[in-house]
């Protein structure tokens, strides 16, 4: 039994992963219906980032302080000068400009750093794990769930309680009614794209210590984050977490029983979801 809640204490820290990278993916689409294939190069990027700044500097914090903003300037330099000429353009073109730009992430990544993984060193802080009587569980995923979980709550708080998160939601529902609002439009489209590429680089400066980076981490990344956001629904960020949770403890569950198969399951929560609620469990019709 212990086996089982450790896999789905596991779960819930992969899952708060998958709904950092698949968040700003799902709000992007939503509000701006664009389709961004160089999402997960954004998570790759902020990886090697934290692990550059751990290298050069010693400091996990000062990493996790540095890469995030540095991403969100990447992305919102990336919607200003290149993707917003694509708005208007139909999605094979978003496809397919974003599918180079992640290629040429990629490609960057492996030849300032090479076409090896490296590996980040847990915080002093953070080594050793925690025991609660026949519980053992390591301290640092203790903190990437607790620091995920509160994130997550002051996301929650900026989208539902300020004018900024109010735009947003209403940008979803209707980006022509906001325009018409006075608001302007592009400069909120710049910000969210921004945001969405933090969050994606916070989630691969949060994963690196766990799982190393590495060179080839974008695709995979970037396909559980187009399960997530089909499984809660485009454009919704609660749906974006209970899809990334759902998918989190579907995945660490299966690696016990059929380890095999674990990524396999992925797809078939997915199927099962499109069953029975074709637009994901918290999305709009």
């Amino acid at each position: 039994m212990s086996l089982y809640l450790i896999q789905l204490i596991n779960g819930l820290g992969i899952g708060m992963i998958y709904f950092m990278i698949s968040v700003g993916l799902s709000i992007i689409f939503g509000t701006m219906n664009f389709v961004n294939f160089a999402h997960g190069a954004f998570y790759l990027l902020g990886a090697y980032l934290c692990y550059a700044v751990v290298a050069a500097t010693g400091s996990f914090w000062l990493a996790l302080a540095v890469a995030p903003p540095a991403m969100a300037l990447t992305g919102w330099f990336a919607e200003r000068y290149l993707l917003s000429r694509l708005y208007h353009a139909p999605h094979q073109y978003q496809i397919l400009v974003t599918l180079g730009l992640a290629l040429v992430i990629q490609e960057g990544v492996m030849l300032v750093w090479g076409a090896i993984g490296q590996n980040v060193a847990t915080p002093v802080l953070l080594q050793g794990v925690v025991v609660f009587g026949s519980f053992v569980y390591p301290k640092y995923r203790l903190f990437v769930i607790g620091f995920t979980a509160l994130l997550t709550f002051v996301l929650w708080l900026a989208l539902e309680r300020t004018r900024y998160g109010a735009i947003l939601r209403a940008g979803t529902e209707s980006t022509e009614m906001v325009a018409l609002l006075g608001i302007d439009i592009f400069r909120m489209f710049s910000f969210t794209f921004a945001l969405g590429a933090y969050l994606a680089g916070l989630a691969g400066g949060l994963t690196a210590p766990i799982s190393g980076a590495d060179p080839f981490m974008g695709p995979g990344a970037l396909s559980v984050a187009f399960v997530v956001v089909v499984i809660g629904g485009i454009g919704s960020f609660s749906g974006a977490l209970a899809g990334g949770l759902l998918i989190g403890v579907v995945q660490s569950e299966m690696s016990s029983l059929w380890s095999e198969g674990a990524n396999i399951m992925i797809y078939v929560a997915m199927a099962l979801v499109i069953l029975v609620r074709p637009r994901g469990l918290l999305g709009r019709a």
